[in-house]
């Protein structure tokens, strides 16, 4: 079978990473370069990526994130990733939000392909609406108002997550 379909077929969403083992930064840039190939509306290529691997970072990401979600604060929503991608695209353009979905499309499939788990984690767009979410962006020089899209959990997978069951009679033919 063909290798991306192949991939496709294998992605699942990671819910239990090891938290010893860092992904190499070879692989992150070559997750990050699947997400700068993404197709964006008009060929804008203006979804932005910030991929977090600080520890402290990552609980503070963590913690507001628990915060949206209503969670403990011993709860990690991110189950323990050590690499974050954040992917934010600019509110003034209309096809952000697609263009920031294809990226994080692209993302989890190379993922896959380099034996890393991944997960989408929501409420990056809450996250960038707070004021500390927008102080973070600010302290990386990130200037301009950006939209969470979503969070990019990385790592490697404590076990592998169940097989997928796919739903019947969601594809219809007008022939």
């Amino acid at each position: 079978m063909n290798k991306v379909l192949e991939n496709i077929l294998a992605r699942r969403s990671c819910r239990a990473f090891d938290p010893d083992k860092k992904v190499p930064e070879e692989l992150l840039n070559k997750v990050l370069t699947a997400a700068l190939n993404a197709p964006t509306g008009r060929n804008r290529q203006q979804t932005i990526f910030v991929a977090v691997t600080d520890p402290e970072k990552l609980k503070w990401l963590s913690a507001i994130n628990c915060r949206i979600g209503g969670w403990p604060q011993d709860f990690d929503p991110f189950y323990k990733a050590t690499a974050v991608i954040i992917v934010l695209g600019p509110k003034s353009v209309s096809t952000t939000v697609y263009d920031g979905a294809l990226a994080m499309g692209n993302m989890m499939l190379a993922a896959t392909s380099l034996g890393l788990g991944s997960c989408w984690i929501h409420r990056a767009k809450e996250t960038f609406e707070l004021p500390e979410g927008k102080e973070f962006l600010k302290s990386l020089g990130i200037e301009g108002d950006y939209e969470g899209i979503g969070h990019c959990a990385l790592g490697y997978a404590l076990k592998e997550p169940p097989a997928k069951k796919i739903l019947d009679n969601r594809i219809f033919f007008a022939k």
